[in-house]
């Protein structure tokens, strides 16, 4: 028994709480969710101290302590607080999406293979001689750009599909806006490995392409995208915004709570 296998098992263990509190309407079952998912991602910071990466050491943190804040709300106000048990359903529909691919081997590799090979079939139709190496690794120009699941978008899917289908709305709208969320963020995200590659098989900005391609415009492309998906679904599905102003509400520290 391992520290991988623990995790794994504390993160299934949270996911089912959380979609029970939320369908059960149970305060215990969601305090319980929320703070072993807080000791989830607590464990996940021994990795990166390893690592020495200092930026997902203080996300984790951050985010552990978020899951927290939210056991304690749900304790304090218990059934009074709707948006808070969105919130669970919403944190559980997503991880129930997005760790199976994080965490099964052939399904990871599955959607990975699914996306380089349609990477380099659409860029091949447009003429541009990629050259696929293998089910992660496409080739232009001699040089070779490597697929691993962040650049499936398969982070972003799942958090949309997640909020969307845990918010109480007509189906017929829901599935627009599933359907507008994830074929736009899927879609983009295909031309956003197409011009890593180009760019970087080009050279098109010097020495640094592969860097200023993908750390940096890719990135602000990839915000700028999300930005523009998220007021998509907020106009399809405004039921959503109108929950997130209400956990919002709840979570901001009211004068004289504290007394």
């Amino acid at each position: 028994m391992n520290a991988d296998w623990i995790l794994a098992s504390l993160l299934w263990i949270c996911l089912g709480l959380l979609l029970a509190s939320a369908l059960a309407r149970s305060s215990r079952a969601a305090t319980l969710g929320w703070g072993l998912f807080s000791l989830f991602w607590l464990g996940k910071i021994g990795h990166y101290l390893d690592i020495e990466d200092y930026v997902n050491v203080a996300l984790f943190f951050i985010i552990s302590f978020l899951c927290l804040y939210m056991a304690w709300m749900v304790k304090e106000k218990g059934l009074s607080c709707r948006p808070c048990y969105w919130a669970g359903y919403a944190a559980a529909v997503c991880g129930l999406i997005y760790f199976p691919f994080a965490l099964i081997a052939p399904l990871q590799t599955g959607l990975i293979a699914f996306t380089t090979s349609t990477t380099a079939s659409i860029l091949q139709s447009l003429s541009i001689p990629v050259v696929l190496e293998s089910g992660n690794v496409m080739s232009l120009n001699g040089r070779s750009v490597q697929i691993i699941l962040a650049c499936t978008a398969i982070e972003s899917i799942a958090l949309f599909a997640g909020l969307i289908l845990s918010v109480q709305a007509p189906p017929r709208r829901k599935l627009a806006a599933l359907a507008a969320s994830t074929l736009s963020i899927y879609g983009l995200n295909i031309i956003r490995n197409g011009f890593v590659l180009m760019a970087y098989g080009w050279s098109w900005f010097g020495e640094n392409s592969f860097d200023i391609a993908h750390n940096l415009i890719a990135k602000i492309g990839s915000a700028a995208a999300l930005l523009a998906v998220s007021y998509l679904v907020f106009l399809l599905l405004p039921e959503l915004l109108s929950i997130i102003d209400e956990l919002a509400a709840e979570i901001k520290p009211r004068r004289g709570d504290a007394a």
